[in-house]
């Protein structure tokens, strides 16, 4: 396996370049970001586009044709979560202590984007040792609903055979991830004046009969189905707003419900034991409700198979790269995976930095896996992506 020399200095003054740019999600506006990295990637031979679910809201694609072989894309998204407060430094300049480089993106995901613009443009420089099509996708949106991500897949985009995607894990290998849903629940009732309740049906009241049937639901049922790597499916609740005055007994109650998906769930079947779940709260209670709306989320579950090649040259990378253990492990929330496994590719999960301080004031990305992990994808693209033919 040929191996390159990575730019440790580069790396660093790219990623205070790109941490700079304040891409916190809402309003995301990734498109100054999308064309800081198109920059770079121009500059090392990739053919550049943009494409745009909104105004602002902005994906950059990079490819590079080198001859017959396989389609290799390297992804992660430009948005980041809100700053906040809290944090010791200013979050939009990059800051280095004891190891460490400090600001908002630094480990999710700017920090691995940069870490990938190196490997793209190391691969670019010696075209003579693999043959086939490389891509950088870098999308908008990843942290509210993966937009960006959704919006790159359906424009029919070309066949995409192997991905990795940026994202904290240490430098160790993920291939799978849950999946999320999000039902509005709208419990009804009958107002009433709250002196006379009995006038009335309280729809507080019935929407916490149905809770009882969804922490039951969650306990015998959902909680059942497994994953060896991603863990338990899951049912909860985590908003509820109901009534409209103080004196008025309130004829609706509005839950938002959260549903984690494991790999071999799908949505539709889902969906149905959700609206059947609805209606076994009105058979056994009387409680009448309806899913009012579906809120947006990352996506489903997805999961590549352990013995595919993908996985175990990610293993591999991982390990020779300072990380003993490598995998594989699944992500507990969701990520764009699922989105690259439904264009055909085979992917796994793999990012300097830890998702325990991802979302946090003084997030950080520990410089030394920083640097490793430009290393690790270039050897998984070389894993993945044959030798140049000899004339």
């Amino acid at each position: 396996m040929t191996t390159y020399q990575v730019d440790s200095v580069r790396m660093k003054q790219q990623l205070a370049e790109l941490v700079a740019i304040n891409t916190e999600n809402p309003p995301g506006q990734e498109r100054e970001a999308a064309q800081c990295v198109a920059r770079w990637l121009t500059e090392a031979g990739f053919d550049l586009a943009f494409s745009e679910y909104a105004a602002g809201r902005t994906n950059v694609i990079a490819v590079l044709r080198n001859g017959a072989g396989p389609c290799f894309a390297f992804n992660t998204h430009l948005d980041t979560v809100p700053a906040g407060t809290g944090w010791r430094t200013d979050p939009f300049i990059l800051t280095e202590s004891e190891g460490r480089l400090y600001g908002r993106g630094a480990c999710d995901a700017k920090g691995p984007l940069v870490a990938m613009v190196e490997a793209l443009r190391l691969l670019a420089q010696h075209p003579q040792h693999w043959s086939g099509t490389l891509m950088g996708v870098f999308t908008a949106d990843e942290e509210v609903a993966s937009e960006g991500a959704k919006f790159y897949v359906r424009d029919a985009p070309p066949t995409i055979d192997f991905a990795v995607i940026g994202e904290p894990t240490s430098n160790a290998t993920f291939s799978a991830h849950k999946g999320s849903l999000r039902p509005r629940v709208r419990v009804k009732g009958v107002t009433a004046h709250s002196g006379t309740p009995e006038l009335g049906i309280n729809a507080i009241y019935q929407a916490a009969r149905l809770l009882g049937l969804v922490e039951q639901a969650h306990h015998q049922q959902v909680r059942c189905r497994c994953h060896p790597l991603v863990g338990n499916a899951s049912l909860t609740v985590t908003r509820i707003q109901g009534g409209h005055a103080d004196n008025v007994v309130p004829d609706n109650c509005e839950l938002l419900l959260d549903r984690r998906l494991v790999p071999g769930e799908q949505e539709a079947t889902v969906k149905a034991e959700l609206e059947q779940l609805l209606a076994q709260a009105q058979a056994q209670s009387g409680v009448e409700a309806e899913i009012i709306a579906w809120q947006p989320t990352t996506g489903g579950a997805t999961e590549t198979e352990g013995a595919e090649a993908i996985v175990q040259a990610g293993l591999a990378a991982c390990r020779r790269h300072g990380q003993p253990e490598a995998g594989p492990f699944g992500f507990q929330g969701g990520c764009d995976l699922v989105h690259f496994r439904a264009l055909g590719a085979k992917g796994v999960v793999i990012g300097p930095g830890s998702l325990a301080v991802a979302h946090k004031p003084d997030e950080f990305v520990p410089l030394a896996e920083f640097i490793a992990a430009a290393s690790i994808y270039l050897e998984i693209a070389q894993a993945m992506l044959p030798p140049k033919e000899r004339p």
